[in-house]
C-alpha cells in the first residue's frame, strides 16, 4: 500500500446527530464503532493525513480519537453549521497537500478501494473535484482539489459546501465504483439498524 503524503482526509464529525437521537461517531458499528471503522477505511487506503472536526459532544469523541490516534481539530462554530466545519478542517491543513477526501463521519461502509480509485484517477487526470459514481448516484467522499480552499476560507454561501462545489462543476468528473458504500450514510435509527445488520463486517484495525 502507498501512502499518501499528498492526499489528506478531512472528515466531518461535529453535528448534533438530530435526526439519530444519539451520537452517530460512537455508535457501535461492527467489530469497533461507526468513527473508528471510517478512519480505519482512509487509513486502509494509505492517506497520511486526516483531520477529524469535532464539536458536538467533542470530549467523548476525543477521548476515542486519542486512543486510535487519529488527529482532530475542534470547530468551536458548529452550531452554525456544516461549512464552518469544513473551513476548520481545511484551514489545518499542510500547504503540501494537493487534495483531500471530505468525508462524512457516518459513512462507515465506503471502501478503502474506493479511495484508491478516487486517488488513482487524480494521478492519471487530476481535476476540480472527483466524485465516486455508483449506479447512476453520486456519493461520498469527493476528492477536491486544495486549490480551492482560500475560496473555501473566504466566504459562507448561503447554499453551503454544495453551492461552493456546484460552482466548480465543470471542473468535476464522476468516477465509476463498485462501492455502494458511497450512498449509505446513518441519518436515522432505521438507516443505522439496516445497515449494521446487513451489511456491517467487522471492520479493521484503527491501530495506527
Amino acid at each position: 500500500m502507498a501512502v499518501r503524503s499528498d492526499l489528506a482526509a478531512i472528515v466531518l464529525s461535529a453535528g448534533f446527530s438530530h435526526r439519530m437521537g444519539s451520537f452517530k461517531p460512537l455508535l457501535p458499528f461492527g467489530s469497533s464503532s461507526v468513527i473508528e471503522r471510517v478512519i480505519a477505511t482512509i487509513r486502509d487506503a494509505g492517506v497520511e493525513t486526516i483531520r477529524v472536526v469535532v464539536g458536538w459532544n467533542a470530549e467523548s469523541l476525543i477521548a476515542v480519537l486519542d486512543r486510535c490516534a487519529a488527529p482532530w481539530v475542534r470547530n468551536e462554530r458548529f452550531a452554525d453549521g456544516m461549512y464552518t466545519s469544513v473551513q476548520v478542517g481545511v484551514r489545518s491543513l499542510s500547504p503540501d497537500v494537493a487534495a483531500f477526501f471530505l468525508m462524512p463521519g457516518d459513512m462507515p461502509l465506503v471502501r478503502a478501494a474506493t479511495l484508491t480509485r478516487l486517488a488513482a484517477e487524480w494521478d492519471s487526470r487530476p481535476a476540480g473535484i472527483l466524485y465516486p459514481w455508483h449506479k447512476g448516484h453520486r456519493g461520498h467522499p469527493p476528492l477536491i482539489t486544495s486549490g480551492y480552499i482560500p475560496e473555501i476560507l473566504r466566504e459562507m454561501p448561503p447554499g453551503g459546501l454544495r453551492e461552493l462545489l456546484r460552482r466548480h462543476a465543470t471542473a468535476a468528473r464522476n468516477i465509476e465504483v463498485t462501492d455502494p458504500g458511497i450512498l449509505a450514510d446513518l441519518d436515522t435509527p432505521e438507516e443505522y439498524r439496516r445497515w449494521s445488520e446487513t451489511q456491517a463486517q467487522p471492520g479493521p484495525s484503527v491501530t495506527p
